[in-house]
């Protein structure tokens, strides 16, 4: 399924990304990577094991650039089979204390860029027989998480961003995968975004003890594999989130009204 396709991963310089592109580069896949730093880009690719690779750097809300990007995508291999919507940014603050600076830095990273390279490439998926689209939400993307507003705001976008898109793209061959992974083992909170906007610095406990980036990635081909169309890919509390607040949000609201009144935030703040 993977073997000689094309296959771009934004955010590959690290954690998830960094491992999906070790787990398609196994698979046979020709990879695009893509990331702000190039040194951190070439380190993930002197782990795969071919070098039918791409480094493509570049930053993801430099709008302006994103159709010189995708020429210089489609000049690797001649097509775009894949597409991994993976680069983000999260938040550890409170709304009362937070800048609006930082919900448009969020919206920017985590919504609008994946929305614009996604738009700039679909034309290029569409035109193969077959071809996928990964998009990294979040169990935040799913619930309301206390002191990630701008991320949940974002991430759940990005989900109805996808489901719109495939309804509209099915028949066309294009298959959309949603990915909502709770606490995974990355620097996702150490580069979170504090109230001022400034980097967090610091991981989180729950973090600490997530799952590692190589059981995410090997799911998340595994869905692409079995044609499945969301998944959440997370242990304990977090692995029932979406189901309860599907099914029960009464109880997911109050659950999550509680985690505050019983002190979350200074937790957070004194890890």
């Amino acid at each position: 399924m993977f073997e000689g396709r094309t296959i771009w991963i934004t955010g590959a310089s690290s954690g998830i990304g960094a491992a999906m592109a070790r787990a398609f580069g196994e698979k046979g896949a020709r990879l695009i990577l893509s990331g702000r730093r190039e040194d951190a880009l070439a380190d993930v690719a002197s782990d795969l094991r071919s070098d039918q690779y791409l480094l493509l750097p570049f930053e993801a809300t430099d709008y302006a650039m994103v159709g010189d990007k995708v020429a210089q995508a489609l000049a690797f291999t001649g097509a775009i089979d894949g597409l991994v919507n993976n680069a983000g940014i999260s938040q550890r603050s409170l709304a009362l204390d937070t800048a609006f600076a930082v919900y448009q830095r969020i919206v920017d990273v985590d919504l609008l860029a994946p929305i614009a390279l996604t738009q700039a490439v679909l034309p290029h998926l569409i035109a193969q027989e077959r071809s996928w689209i990964v998009n990294i939400s979040s169990v935040a993307g799913k619930v309301g998480v206390p002191m990630r507003t701008a991320y949940c705001a974002a991430k759940h976008g990005l989900v109805g961003y996808g489901d719109a898109l495939r309804a509209e793209c099915a028949m066309h061959g294009l298959h959309v995968l949603t990915v909502a992974p709770g606490s995974v083992r990355t620097n996702v909170s150490r580069n979170a975004l504090s109230a001022d906007g400034t980097k967090r610095g610091v991981s989180d406990r729950a973090i600490d003890q997530g799952l590692e980036p190589d059981v995410v990635a090997d799911r998340i081909l595994q869905a692409l594999e079995q044609d499945e169309r969301e998944i959440v890919i997370a242990d304990g509390m977090e692995a029932g989130l979406p189901g309860l607040r599907a099914e029960s949000p009464e109880q997911a609201f109050d659950l999550m009204a509680r985690l505050v009144s019983e002190g979350y935030a200074k937790r957070m703040d004194d890890q």
